[in-house]
């Protein structure tokens, strides 16, 4: 029933025209294209998440890719941030290959679902707080068919907060100071009374550096920094 009812929400993603500027922007990018991908036919629709309906890990990313996941249209595919992450999932046996370039490359995620803040690629890598807004109810209503989940890593500092509204818009409640997101950081979400979310269990927020070129070329963010956030989850998971 969670694989029907998931199937149904990322049915409604990807027929949303609700912010008039991603549109155009999604649109215009699949129009254009890139050189090197001059002979593709871009996806230019959002992108629905996917995943294991009864995954233990819930993977939460910012945007897609204008010519990553707009691309594709599948998450993180096709892109040098894909690169980093399904490299990591699959070394820490999240994945069943550790590179993904297209939809139907032969990728399976364990365990793990991954969806992500807003679904269409903005310009700027930077969705307006409206934007957000419209597509936070996806996220909310695809936290609550997800009843096995028990971590949930925050790809970046806007990924984590949304994370932490829908957990609010969910029923849950934060309390004050607001966790903050860093690199590893860690917070527990407490078990909401009544909500399918988790099965009605806390949950693990973990936090982490976006795998963007601007983290990764910089040095910001390295593979063992990366891999040890896959490994806390593993562990957490574990003791779950």
């Amino acid at each position: 029933m969670s694989s029907t009812a998931l199937a149904r929400i990322e049915s409604r993603v990807v027929r949303c025209r609700l912010c008039p500027r991603l549109v155009a922007w999604r649109e215009e990018v699949a129009r254009v294209k890139r050189r090197a991908f001059a002979t593709e036919i871009y996806w230019g629709k959002p992108i629905p998440a996917f995943g294991e309906a009864g995954a233990r890990l819930v993977i939460v990313g910012l945007a897609p890719a204008a010519h990553g996941g707009n691309r594709t249209g599948r998450m993180f595919t096709g892109d040098r941030s894909g690169d980093w992450l399904y490299e990591a999932l699959f070394a820490h046996g999240f994945a069943t290959q550790p590179t993904s370039v297209r939809p139907g490359d032969g990728l399976e995620l364990v365990d793990t679902f991954i969806t992500a803040a807003a679904r269409c690629a903005p310009p700027d890598n930077r969705p307006t707080p409206e934007e957000f807004a419209r597509c936070r109810p996806y996220l909310v209503a695809e936290l609550g068919l997800l009843t096995r989940a028990r971590v949930v890593v925050a790809l970046g500092a806007l990924a984590w907060e949304h994370v932490l509204r829908a957990y609010e818009e969910r029923g849950g409640v934060v309390g004050k100071p607001r966790p903050r997101h860093g690199h590893g950081a860690e917070v527990v979400l407490a078990r909401i009374a009544g909500d399918a979310f988790a099965g009605g269990r806390d949950v693990t927020l973990l936090g982490s550096y976006h795998p963007s070129q601007q983290n990764t070329q910089t040095g910001r963010l390295t593979r063992p920094m990366f891999h040890a956030v896959f490994a806390r989850a593993r562990a957490r998971i574990a003791e779950a």
